[in-house]
């Protein structure tokens, strides 16, 4: 790895290393405390580097291009003062870790819960989420992922503007305050993941095309020109991108890195630059003796994401998939066929539980085109599902939560259909107690055009789903405020009653053998028209079965339980008194067993669980 930015070695001395392979001259300009200017010398491949031998932690600096401008470091460990600041020199081996023994968790076993450092808490700083880790904790969670936490604009932004890979939000507590979170995470028992964004960079700040060609305009983004892979003088891009996530592993401790929308990254070298972070993440991962683990935002429906390098795949552990929370949205909420043109059969989403893609090679409506390709086989753990994410939520009006779509047995129908999947679960937070805030989108550029150009940007992105309708102001910091979550409703009423759902269901994924089995060569679903399935999960050994029925309609269903258990046992109904948003006053439970091919009657939009032991193969 070729260190970047200002590495600090102790003892006042610190090397400082910026790619500028177009520039002549490259001067270190010393602001605070002591101003100075040092002269830095560049080596062949186009960095700069100068050792000092009297530098402190706290120094702040810029670089000055060929007398032609000064810029904060591209790889800069901390903004204290913004994107348009000095750098600042961090010693992060000054920080104490605790966490000396932590290993990391099988991915798995993992149920994330995903967070907007901003939103999540009153304060909207890492320090505060500390005081809610027990409570997820106790409701089994046990995997965070942050939205970007990157230097962005001011102090109010999704963190997808981020201009600073290697720093940390100055308002969220940088780099101090992320460690702490992250070692109060670990002494619980719970992993972190950081959001990284490498197809684009945001505007605001972006001065990385003063060093050198970051960005070509071979390529094209929703954002703009994409991050140059593979164009002249790629190698310097290559390295600051690949060795970016190595940073987060080193100095932050975090446990894996979800990466933001890979399919607009576009390489057509030998060896793609997924595959470069691939096997530089690994060595570490040698070296460090812990788990890494590296997760794809991807829309190409291609097995070639999540499968190793030595086959042709790209290297990650696991990727999002969409089609999965496409396939259930619209069965839940059918409004929402709308904005999934392709979904609407419960046939579909009987594939997304046993194959993942649902979208395999089929015309799609909305492409115009043939798209994707067969996932089948690949196991559950290679990818992470949810019913709601920041994208899910937010776009659109900002009101997109199921709580404010769906009721509330509509609502626990699809909490069960994730969190008894045999996918890696999400939650978006809040989504536990059916919380109502919204999410909307916001920002706080200081930039007046571009603060114009973003409002008529989402406006006509969006307009053919919202029509006319009104989009609250992203810059307004009132936007910002009523998207913070109401963390006190989780203990009132229905939310509480939601949250010891969620509680319940998390238990059951955990405890139940059959439930922890993610091969897809144990898992069947039977389709009971368009009006609901049942899903089977059964042991790698076949010796205990799960049995999951779903009624998505408004009509009781009767099924024929399978005959080839001994019997029945019931571990969850929907309809059970404890579930109920009100006190019920005519709610009959099923009996707690039942005897093989036995009818049930499944009342409208409910889910019940049954597990059995073997009495003869099933399949």
């Amino acid at each position: 790895m070729k260190p970047i930015g200002a590495t600090y070695t102790g003892n006042g001395r610190c090397i400082f290393t910026v790619w500028a392979p177009k520039r002549k001259s490259v001067t270190l300009h010393i602001v605070h405390p002591q101003p100075r200017e040092l002269p830095m010398l560049c080596d062949e491949w186009g960095y700069f580097k100068l050792e000092v031998e009297d530098i402190e932690p706290g120094t702040q600096y810029v670089y000055r291009l060929d007398d032609q401008g000064e810029f904060a470091d591209p790889a800069s460990h901390f903004q204290p003062n913004g994107v348009h600041g000095p750098s600042e020199v961090i010693d992060h081996s000054a920080y104490r870790w605790q966490d000396e023994g932590w290993r990391g968790l099988p991915f798995h076993d993992l149920i994330f819960y995903q967070i907007h450092v901003g939103t999540f808490t009153a304060e909207g700083t890492f320090e505060a989420i500390i005081s809610r880790l027990d409570n997820l904790a106790s409701l089994g969670i046990n995997a965070l992922q942050l939205l970007p936490v990157c230097q962005f604009p001011g102090e109010r932004n999704w963190g997808y503007d981020g201009v600073y890979p290697y720093s940390v939000q100055d308002s969220y507590g940088g780099p101090t305050g992320l460690k702490k979170l992250v070692d109060a995470c670990h002494a619980r028992g719970l992993a972190i993941f950081l959001d990284v964004v490498y197809n684009h960079l945001g505007p605001e700040g972006n001065y990385l095309t003063q060093f050198g060609p970051y960005f070509t305009d071979k390529y094209h983004t929703p954002w703009g020109n994409a991050i140059n892979y593979d164009r002249e003088w790629a190698d310097g891009v290559r390295d600051y991108v690949s060795n970016n996530p190595l940073f987060w592993f080193e100095q932050y401790h975090v446990d894996g890195l979800r990466f933001d929308a890979i399919h607009e990254v576009f390489d057509m070298g030998a060896v793609h630059i997924w595959e470069l972070t691939h096997s530089k993440v690994s060595y570490l991962e040698e070296r460090l003796g812990r788990a890494l683990y590296l997760v794809a935002e991807s829309d190409l429906n291609n097995p070639r994401v999540v499968k190793s390098p030595d086959v042709g795949g790209y290297g990650f552990d696991a990727q999002w998939l969409d089609d999965f929370h496409h396939a259930l949205h619209v069965l839940i909420h059918k409004p929402g066929r709308q904005r999934y043109h392709d979904f609407g059969r419960m046939e579909q989403l009987a594939k997304a539980y046993t194959d993942g893609f649902v979208a395999s090679g089929d015309y799609a409506s909305l492409r115009k085109r043939k798209f994707g390709r067969s996932s089948a086989g690949i196991p559950g753990d290679r990818f992470v599902v949810f019913n709601l994410n920041h994208d899910q939520v937010g776009n659109l009006l900002g009101t997109e939560r199921l709580s404010l779509l769906v009721d509330f047995e509509r609502q626990k129908v699809a909490a069960a259909a994730l969190l008894l999947s045999p996918y890696v679960p999400m939650l978006f937070m809040g989504e536990e107690y059916a919380d109502e805030s919204p999410f909307y989108y916001f920002v706080s550029h200081t930039d007046t055009d571009l603060l114009q150009a973003v409002r008529e940007g989402r406006r006509n992105d969006f307009k053919a789903f919202i029509g006319d309708a009104e989009l609250p102001d992203p810059a307004d910091e009132d936007t910002f405020n009523q998207s913070k979550i109401r963390w006190h409703t989780r203990t009132e009423g229905r939310h509480a009653t939601m949250l010891l759902w969620h509680k319940r269901l998390i238990e059951l994924r955990q405890s139940i053998p059959a439930l922890r089995n993610v091969s897809k060569n144990d898992i069947r679903v039977t389709v009971l028209g368009q009006s609901g399935f049942v899903l089977h999960r059964q042991t790698i050994d076949g010796q205990q079965h799960a049995t999951i029925l779903f009624n998505f309609s408004e009509e009781v269903i009767t099924y024929e339980l399978p005959v080839w258990v001994t019997q029945w046992d019931k571990q969850l109904d929907s309809k059970d008194a404890q579930w109920q948003e009100t006190t019920p006053t005519d709610v009959t439970s099923r009996p707690d067993q039942l005897a093989p091919g036995q009818s049930v009657h499944l009342a409208p939009w409910s889910v019940t669980l049954y597990t059995g032991r073997l009495s003869y193969e099933w399949r």
